[in-house]
């Protein structure tokens, strides 16, 4: 007997939600010799993407509120790789740049990125990433369009 709609749409979220906790930790575990965590990884990567990110843009690229970006923050400008400097418009900005150190720590991390992609997706031809790709991309596009009706 096959499962009805409403039990694969149970099995699909659940395995999506398993599925994503695991890549994760799986991350994290690959990561972890280096001092970085995937929430400190995605700082670094997205501070190489653009220039002149303040901490509260940060924060919203993240998706996480201001005081757990100033966590993340003070943590990597311990390890050296991030410094802080004043906007001169606006003295209680702060701009975020990346140090030398982490500029070769993200091209490691890219590196262990494609490395664990390509570990994790061996054995998935294209259609069915393509159509996996589709799905996601219409679970996301709805979730983001069910939040906007919610804050209305």
């Amino acid at each position: 007997m096959s499962q009805s709609k409403h039990d694969l749409e149970a099995a699909f979220t659940m395995e999506l939600s398993t599925a994503a906790r695991k890549m994760r930790n799986l991350f994290d575990s690959r990561v972890r010799e280096r001092g970085l965590t995937l929430a400190r990884a995605r700082v670094l990567v997205l501070l190489t993407q653009q220039r002149d990110w303040n901490q509260r843009e940060l924060a919203d690229a993240l998706e996480i509120e201001h005081p757990s970006v100033v966590r993340l923050l003070d943590g990597l400008e311990k390890q050296g790789l991030i410094y802080r400097s004043a906007v001169e418009s606006d003295r209680r900005a702060k701009r975020i740049e990346l140090t030398d150190e982490a500029q070769a720590q993200v091209r490691e991390l890219q590196e262990i990125t494609r490395h664990m992609r390509s570990e994790l997706l061996q054995r998935v031809d294209r259609q069915s990433l393509e159509t996996a790709l589709s799905v996601l991309q219409e679970v996301s596009q709805t979730v983001e369009a069910t939040l906007a009706d919610k804050d209305r």
